[in-house]
């Protein structure tokens, strides 16, 4: 999610091209898919699997959970 210079409105909704959750800083890219966003480490491996053929990705959660928001 982009916020206006002045924060009072929302410029634009910036979704994980994975998950589909909002993106609140800049996300994460990956070398591989350069033109896609991530919200997470999980999202871009498990996008990774998934691109590569693999009909169910079993990616393990890390501890601290995919969608932290810092």
């Amino acid at each position: 999610m982009r916020f206006s210079e002045n924060k009072y409105y929302i410029e634009k909704y910036i979704k994980c091209d994975n998950c589909g959750m909002l993106i609140y800083g800049d996300g994460l890219k990956s070398k591989e898919f350069s033109k896609l966003l991530f919200c997470s480490d999980w999202c871009i491996d498990w996008y990774k699997s998934k691109s590569k053929g693999n009909e169910d990705p079993r990616i393990p959660l890390p501890k601290s959970g995919i969608h932290e928001i810092n």
